[in-house]
């Protein structure tokens, strides 16, 4: 299938991109694209006006801030997977990062679309919970950062407004003992269920709404995962139980 029609936008800059996204209505951020795009050609998102920020200059660097990774939003996963900094720093997540899709797809998708698109069966979600970070907003009223307990509030919905740009994401520094381990159909496929431990924390994703803490002594306490072709809610609340007794026995 072909996307609905929309309007085209290839703004030059942060400053622009804010602009753009507080004077339309219905507009979408393109960066990576590897979610987007398919959501576009099935007509499962009909925005009225695509913003491509592809064109921006200088928004792709991994650097140092706070002790921590800080990813700006053209910063493309296999990038982030392949840095020196990130493995010292947090090397959580370039472990997170091998297991997103296949390396095609990282090559081009980006760590703050992931973060954006909030698909709650994604790695990058629950890692930044784990780990406690932080994203960093910006629109023309300014910038704000939402931390990654406040970001994610729905299915594939977040804490942005629609006039803001995630223009950073924030991973603090993090050399406690950690993992991540998830169960899928086929490798690459979105997980039927997944955990992410760090140190005493343990983050779910794929079993929710959204990604969420869990105690590692009861991880299924509260959860209420939905059934679909591809697993029960049982077998959903198994995998949680199992995934968490790997985690933690290591």
């Amino acid at each position: 299938m072909k996307p609905a029609r929309f309007g085209y936008h290839a703004p030059q800059s942060v400053e622009e991109t804010c602009q753009l996204l507080a004077s339309l209505e219905d507009a979408k951020v393109l960066a990576g694209g590897q979610s987007l795009v398919p959501l576009l050609n099935f007509r499962l998102a009909r925005p009225a006006h695509l913003v491509d920020i592809n064109r921006i200059g200088n928004l792709d660097r991994i650097y140092e801030r706070d002790g921590g990774v800080a990813v700006q939003a053209l910063a493309r996963q296999s990038t982030v997977e392949d840095s020196e900094l990130a493995a010292r720093l947090c090397p959580l997540l370039p472990a997170a990062l091998r297991q997103v899709a296949h390396r095609v797809i990282r090559n081009r998708g980006t760590v703050c679309g992931s973060l954006a698109h909030a698909d709650p069966a994604s790695e990058l979600p629950a890692v930044m919970l784990a780990l406690n970070g932080h994203v960093v907003a910006a629109s023309a009223r300014g910038q704000r950062i939402i931390p990654a307990a406040d970001l994610f509030t729905s299915v594939m919905q977040t804490a942005l407004a629609p006039d803001e740009l995630l223009v950073e994401a924030w991973f603090p520094g993090a050399h406690g003992k950690y993992a991540i381990a998830e169960e899928s159909r086929r490798h690459g496929d979105f997980a039927l269920a997944g955990a992410v431990r760090y140190g005493d924390r343990l983050a779910l994703f794929g079993v929710a709404a959204t990604p969420v803490m869990a105690d590692p002594r009861d991880p299924t306490k509260g959860l209420q995962p939905s059934g679909d072709l591809e697993a029960t809610p049982e077998f959903r609340l198994h995998l949680v139980r199992a995934l968490t007794e790997r985690l933690f026995a290591a």
